[in-house]
């Protein structure tokens, strides 16, 4: 009899510590409650290695995440929506682009706030973008000598 209350304790110490891990692992994942946020787009040429979840970034500080990526019919462009901070307001010529930790980092999506004295509002679209730089097209642009 003693070894099931044993057991049972045991299994009730495994699953609280998973609990634990999943909240604290959360909190960095930005799956925690972070506040509210507001929606911007914005149109890529080539969001290569953009998924939803993507950081993004401002000053090297996580601001906000990508919502959602689609593909454009219309314009073979990807739409990408995400979900900014509430209090930081982006200036209307606010530059995004596509980037990476390094050669083996991550991507993420970079904004560079302009100078503007106007803002942009919830559901805007971001039009100054850069889309990511494939580094397998680089590598070839080198190798070749610059000709393609």
């Amino acid at each position: 009899m003693s070894s099931h209350v044993s057991e049972v304790v045991t299994g009730g110490v495994v699953v609280a510590a998973a609990v634990g891990f999943l909240v604290y692992a959360s909190q960095f994942d930005g799956l925690g409650a972070q506040g509210g946020t507001y929606p911007l787009s914005a149109s890529f040429r080539s969001a290569e290695g953009v998924t939803v979840g993507t950081d993004i970034r401002l000053a090297g500080v996580k601001i906000g995440t990508v919502t959602g990526l689609e593909l454009d019919p219309a314009t073979y462009r990807a739409e990408a929506t995400f979900a900014i901070r509430d209090g930081i307001e982006l200036p209307d010529d606010t530059y995004v682009s596509v980037a990476s930790e390094g050669l083996l980092g991550g991507t993420f999506i970079e904004i560079s706030p302009g100078g503007s004295q106007f803002t942009y509002g919830p559901g805007d679209e971001i039009l100054d973008t850069e889309s990511s730089v494939s580094i397998i097209s680089l590598l070839l642009k080198f190798v070749s000598g610059g000709e393609e």
